[in-house]
């Protein structure tokens, strides 16, 4: 079978991507052959394949239209939703959580568009899943959407301090020091959605508050974006500990992987026994991540899986 689209000569530039990159992406993802020639595109293969191709690039170009950069990561996220029937990419990529010099940063997959929504309308949500799902980034980007809007006062993001696999004990410093290699990844994030001389400012007045877990105890937070991230590393006594400083006004969010526990092998995350304890109560929503949702490298998604699939010793 053979199927042409002619595309609008701007719209074609932009779908293109620099040094045809995304076209290319699109080549990869694609089970047809595409051509492309000028502002049109050819597509042959079985009826299926052309069919399932030609609505990617139908897709895409509604994206562009729109406003979208696009690109091979935004090509795989719209190629897996044509695939699965999961969602419009249009209303998913639409969602426009946080906005910083000119990028947008959007949910990428239906399960995260389910994410956000969860977040925006539950008082605690829990995002469970692998690596690389987008639980902790798009946190963040509501976070400072809803900080910067004034929405509410002040941030606080907080990890459990646990080595995974390695001690750094012995380090030098203070005790913030020795634990700012655990909050790294947090202030990273961070870099990405506020300017840095901003970010000093919100932090220098407490806006922001970045700290380790043991900070949490005895405190009670209001009118605040609470994240716990890396959760898997709790106890069940530090994931009480942690939901119960929810103050009024506030919101929380948390994030791990079951999979990937650095507790001692004696000890028992916090994260697997909520879901049974707090599984049917009310304002709490639970949204569980995939390797279908993993918006790295398209390799990081495969070896998702096969750890997931994995029979052999316990690694």
């Amino acid at each position: 079978m053979k199927k042409t689209l002619e595309i609008d000569n701007e719209i074609m530039v932009e779908l293109a991507g620099e040094h045809d990159a995304t076209l290319k992406a699109l080549e990869q993802r694609l089970d047809c052959e595409i051509g492309v020639r000028g502002n049109v595109i050819t597509f042959e293969g079985g009826e299926i394949d052309v069919e399932r191709g030609s609505a990617v690039v139908e897709e895409l170009v509604e994206l562009v239209s729109a406003g979208h950069e696009v690109d091979a990561e935004t090509v795989a996220s719209v190629g897996a939703m044509v695939a699965d029937r999961s969602g419009k990419p249009t209303e998913v990529f639409g969602d426009i959580v946080w906005e910083h010099r000119g990028r947008k940063i959007v949910p990428k997959t239906l399960n995260q568009k389910n994410y956000v929504d969860a977040m925006r309308s539950h008082s605690i949500t829990f995002a469970i899943g692998p690596a690389g799902t987008g639980k902790t980034y798009l946190a963040l980007a509501l976070a400072v959407g809803e900080l910067l809007t004034k929405q509410v006062n002040r941030i606080i993001l907080t990890r459990p301090a646990v080595e995974a696999g390695e001690k750094i004990g012995f380090l030098p410093g203070t005790m913030l020091e020795k634990v700012d290699p655990y909050l790294r990844p947090l202030f990273d994030a961070l870099y990405d959605m506020v300017e840095p001389d901003r970010l000093t400012a919100l932090m220098e007045r407490g806006a922001i508050e970045v700290a380790p877990l043991a900070f949490m105890r005895g405190r009670t937070l209001n009118d605040a974006f609470i994240i716990l991230d890396e959760a898997q590393n709790t106890s069940p006594e530090q994931m009480k500990m942690f939901l119960t400083r929810l103050g009024f006004g506030s919101r929380m969010v948390v994030t791990g992987d079951i999979t990937q526990v650095d507790l001692p092998q004696a000890s028992f995350s916090g994260l697997v026994s909520v879901v049974d304890i707090l599984g049917e109560v009310s304002d709490i929503a639970f949204i569980n991540f995939e390797s279908k949702d993993v918006v790295r490298h398209k390799l990081v998604q495969r070896i998702v899986a096969a750890y997931k699939n994995y029979s052999g010793p316990e690694v």
